[in-house]
């Protein structure tokens, strides 16, 4: 089975590096903060043991996955070797160039990289490397052990083997994979959630509905799981607020300008699961 290092050790890098475990791959999870490695661990037994007691895994199974993750600050030393680096750090373009910059340098030329962006261009983050053929998307959704999607992202140089090598990995982790062929931002599905979701906020800001009453309306009125404003929650109001803003600032379509509200529950720290506040209280 390749090796597999995973950057970036928050909800998105701790889900990709249990299901990889899980699924027989050996895994370096690198983050810069040890308390979040630390974290993340925790994390990831927590959801394998809830997986235990629905009888989904056994407990051997358990224990193997947890003893395929290693961690790390060093990001040279869990890039050292790896078939396939999957890059889930903050949603921002030059902080995500920086990362590829330094992969780029540390990576053998065979080795995928892939980066977990949910938003920004794989061309603009390849653009910064030597090798731009062997950067891809692999956006995965979150929960991560629970979504069965994979949106695999090609850019304007990625290879054919690239493309090929990223959707046998996602599809090895039980993923079911839709191939993006067109580099834009937000590429399939974050254009229909955000445009959904900038509605969403819309009708809570000016009155017209509350967001408990939206989120109903699309769990019942069209078989959603989660309505908007829940989903927004769970991966962040700032997630969103920074998606929204790279599909706008790429299409200058004013359907993805995020609204007032988000961005001011954005900045006041209102970011859903995460900080205990959002749409919803969840102290």
């Amino acid at each position: 089975m390749p090796s597999l290092a995973v950057v970036g050790a928050g909800l998105m890098g701790s889900g990709i590096a249990q299901v990889a475990a899980a699924a027989g791959y050996d895994v370096a999870l690198q983050d810069v903060n040890e308390e979040q490695l630390s974290r993340a661990l925790g994390d990831i037994e927590s959801s394998l043991r809830r997986l235990e007691k629905k009888g989904k895994v056994t407990a051997e199974q358990v224990g193997q996955a947890l003893a395929r993750i290693t961690t790390t600050t060093d990001l040279e030393e869990a890039a050292r070797g790896a078939d396939i680096v999957v890059e889930a750090v903050v949603e921002k373009l030059e902080i995500k160039q920086e990362v590829f910059r330094t992969l780029d340098r540390l990576c053998g030329p065979q080795t995928v990289l892939a980066t977990n962006t949910s938003a920004l261009p794989i061309t603009q983050i390849a653009a910064v490397t030597e090798h731009p053929e062997r950067v891809v998307g692999t956006h995965f959704f979150s929960p991560v052990p629970m979504m069965r999607l994979c949106e695999v992202v090609r850019g304007v140089k990625t290879s054919d083997e690239t493309l090929a090598r990223a959707t046998a990995f996602a599809e090895d982790l039980g993923k079911t994979c839709v191939v993006v062929n067109r580099d834009i931002a937000g590429f399939v599905t974050t254009r229909l959630i955000v445009a959904l979701s900038v509605e969403a906020v819309k009708l809570v800001e000016s009155g017209v509905a509350t967001a408990e009453d939206i989120d109903t309306a699309c769990r019942l009125g069209f078989g959603h799981a989660m309505g908007p404003l829940e989903t927004m929650d769970l991966t962040g109001i700032d997630v969103f607020v920074n998606a929204s803003r790279n599909i706008y600032t790429d299409t200058a379509d004013p359907k993805f300008h995020p609204p007032e509200l988000s961005v001011r529950k954005a900045a006041a720290g209102e970011l859903g699961r995460k900080s205990g506040k959002g749409w919803y209280d969840h102290s």
